[in-house]
């Protein structure tokens, strides 16, 4: 019998969390991606949508996982100080990053996010063994046995990763925070995306809008669905929404993308994707 992949959205939302009643169906936690592969749990992002991840986890008795950062910023990071298998004794959590400005390494970010007068604690509160891995754009690792996590560079200020997520014969890619040139694929992508079950990709803007946006790093819904087609992918979820795009909005999105791409569908806090 093949182990299931699990894929469930905790965060789904770029930028800002946001809350209030034209917010409330696709949820505005920021982005956190929980995979089950098998008996491993992999988290990609500790946005907003960590905080309440780990607390189900510590439930759980989950107590070795692997959290892999896109990037640093805020928005990717600011539930990190509030994930709780951090404070569980006997937890083990491997943290996994790529390159960021100044020389910080996996190993000095929780103390950089976490210091006065920005924060009241530092990581020396933490009661789990922390690992570190410094990931390089391009290179592969293996965080449990036979799961194997590939990386490309994404163009988003001060750089990113994309993840392609292998485990028992199928693949989820995670290409979020980094922005195109209209007509021009980007090979990056193209790599990590190939004949993947399933990627879920930045949606920030609309092609209409990103004109007037350039050099903020993120993409289109319609360069989701020319890239999902291109590279064979199965399903399209679309994510990152942007801070003020509304229920209603989203809505709109989700139905001009099914007319190009059937199998398409705007991400929502709390969706499970079985592969």
């Amino acid at each position: 019998m093949t182990a299931p992949f699990r894929v469930r959205l905790w965060g789904v939302r770029g930028s800002l969390p946001v809350a209030g009643p034209g917010f409330g169906r696709y949820g505005g936690q920021t982005i956190c991606i929980e995979m089950r592969c098998g008996p491993h749990v992999l988290i990609i992002d500790g946005g907003t949508g960590i905080a309440p991840l780990g607390r189900a986890l510590a439930a759980d008795g989950v107590r070795d996982i692997a959290l892999f950062l896109t990037h640093a910023h805020y928005d990717h990071v600011m539930g990190l100080p509030f994930f709780a298998p951090f404070y569980c004794k006997g937890s083990t959590v491997t943290l996994a990053c790529g390159p960021m400005p100044g020389g910080l390494r996996a190993e000095g970010l929780l103390d950089a996010l976490m210091r006065p007068p920005f924060f009241p604690i530092d990581s020396g509160y933490f009661c789990a063994t922390l690992r570190y891995v410094n990931l390089a754009p391009g290179s592969a690792t293996s965080p449990f046995e036979g799961v194997t996590v590939r990386t490309g560079p994404m163009n988003h200020p001060q750089g990113g990763l994309g993840y392609r997520v292998e485990y028992g014969g199928r693949t989820v890619a995670v290409i979020t925070d980094t922005e195109h040139s209209p007509g021009t694929p980007d090979a990056a992508v193209l790599d990590l995306i190939r004949d993947a079950d399933l990627m879920l990709y930045d949606a920030t803007f609309s092609d209409a809008e990103l004109p007037k946006h350039t050099g903020w790093g993120h993409s289109t819904w319609q360069e989701g669905v020319r890239l999902a087609q291109a590279a064979g992918v199965q399903r399209l979820a679309l994510m990152h929404h942007a801070e003020w795009r509304s229920d209603r909005s989203l809505a709109e999105m989700g139905r001009a993308a099914r007319r190009q791409m059937p199998s398409a569908r705007v991400a929502r806090e709390g969706d499970v994707f079985e592969l």
